[in-house]
C-alpha cells in the first residue's frame, strides 16, 4: 500500500517528502491512513478486490453534495479505478476534528442540500451499500425506485444467503405488492447523502459539519430522515433545526419504519440474524 499511495501523491502533483504515515480508523470496509507530506495532510482509504468503480462512486458522490454548496465535504484529489484485485486508493483532505460539533448547522444545512433536486429518482449508476453493489438507476416514480431498487434486491440477496425464512420471503413479498399504500409516488427527488448515520458526519476544527462517506441518489428527503433514527439517532436539536428548514411529511410517523426496513435488510444480509427480529418486526406490522 505504501507504493500505491505514493503514487497517488505524485499523481496529484505532490512529490515532497512524506513525514507522517499511520493508519487510522476509517470503517470496517477500507484500509484508512493519516499522511502528513512537506505540502499538506491527507486522509486516504485504501482498498484491493473491490470493483473498479468502487471509489469513483464515493468521489462522485462527494462532488456532488460539494456543488450544493450547503454542507462541508472532504475535498477529492485523486481516485483509482483499480482492475483485476490490484489495489486501489482515495486521497481527500485531511479533516482536523474538534469538540465543537453542531448538530443544529448539521441539520439546518442537510435540509438545504436536501432542497437541490433532480427530475427523477435515483442517480444512472449503481452504487454500493457497504461493499453490496446498490442498483440506482433513474425512475420517474419514486415508489416503483424505492421497490425495484432497494426492498426487491435486499429481498433476493437474503434469500440467496439463506437469511429469508419461508415466512418472512413471504410477508416481504407481500409488502411489495402493496407498498402503494404508504411510499409516496411523487414526493421532491432531494439530493440524498444515502448513508447518514452517526459514524457519517464529523466536524472541522472550527465547528463546520462535514459529510463523508456518501452513497447518494435522488429519492424522499424522509427515506434519510428515517436512516438516522434507526441506531441511536441525532440529538433532538438536530431535528428542530432540519425541521424549520424542510418540514417532513405528515405521514412521516407511519412511513418511517418502511424506509427503515431497507437499512436493517442491508445489515441482516451483511452481518446475519442479529437484524432479523428488527426485519421481521416491521414485517409483520405493515402485514398483519
Amino acid at each position: 500500500m505504501d507504493k500505491v499511495i505514493r503514487n497517488a501523491l505524485h499523481s496529484i502533483g505532490d512529490q515532497t517528502p512524506i513525514e507522517s504515515m499511520k493508519q487510522v480508523s476509517g470503517g470496517d470496509i477500507n484500509q484508512s491512513y493519516y499522511i502528513r507530506t512537506n505540502k499538506q495532510p491527507y486522509f486516504i482509504k485504501g482498498n484491493e478486490g473491490v470493483p473498479s468503480h468502487f471509489f469513483k462512486v464515493e468521489a462522485d458522490g462527494l462532488e456532488r453534495i460539494q456543488k450544493t454548496r450547503t454542507i462541508q465535504v472532504p475535498q477529492v484529489h485523486y481516485y483509482d479505478e483499480p482492475e483485476n484485485g490490484e489495489k486501489g486508493v482515495l486521497v481527500m483532505d485531511w479533516i482536523q476534528q474538534s469538540g465543537q460539533a453542531s448538530p443544529e448547522e448539521l441539520g439546518r444545512n442537510l435540509a438545504l442540500m436536501h432542497k437541490e433536486t433532480a427530475d427523477h429518482y435515483g442517480l444512472g449508476h449503481s452504487t454500493f451499500v457497504g461493499e453490496l453493489d446498490q442498483p440506482n438507476d433513474w425512475k420517474t416514480s419514486w415508489l416503483d425506485y424505492y421497490r425495484d431498487y432497494r426492498l426487491a434486491p435486499q429481498l433476493q440477496l437474503a434469500i440467496q444467503n439463506g437469511r429469508a425464512s419461508a415466512k418472512r420471503r413471504s410477508k416481504l413479498e407481500a409488502l411489495l405488492e402493496k407498498l402503494d399504500q404508504w411510499i409516496p409516488e411523487k414526493p421532491e427527488a432531494s439530493l440524498l447523502h444515502g448513508d447518514l448515520w452517526g459514524g457519517n458526519w464529523m466536524s472541522d476544527a472550527e465547528g463546520r459539519p462535514y459529510l463523508i462517506d456518501p452513497s447518494v441518489l435522488y429519492g424522499d428527503h424522509a427515506f434519510e430522515l428515517a436512516f438516522t433514527e434507526l441506531f441511536g439517532g441525532f440529538p433532538s436539536s438536530f431535528y428542530k433545526a432540519y425541521e424549520q428548514t424542510f418540514p417532513l411529511p405528515s405521514n412521516y410517523e407511519e412511513v418511517k419504519p418502511l424506509y427503515q426496513l431497507f437499512y436493517l435488510l442491508v445489515h441482516l444480509n451483511m452481518f446475519g440474524e442479529s437484524y432479523g427480529s428488527s426485519v421481521d418486526r416491521i414485517l409483520n406490522h405493515y402485514t398483519d
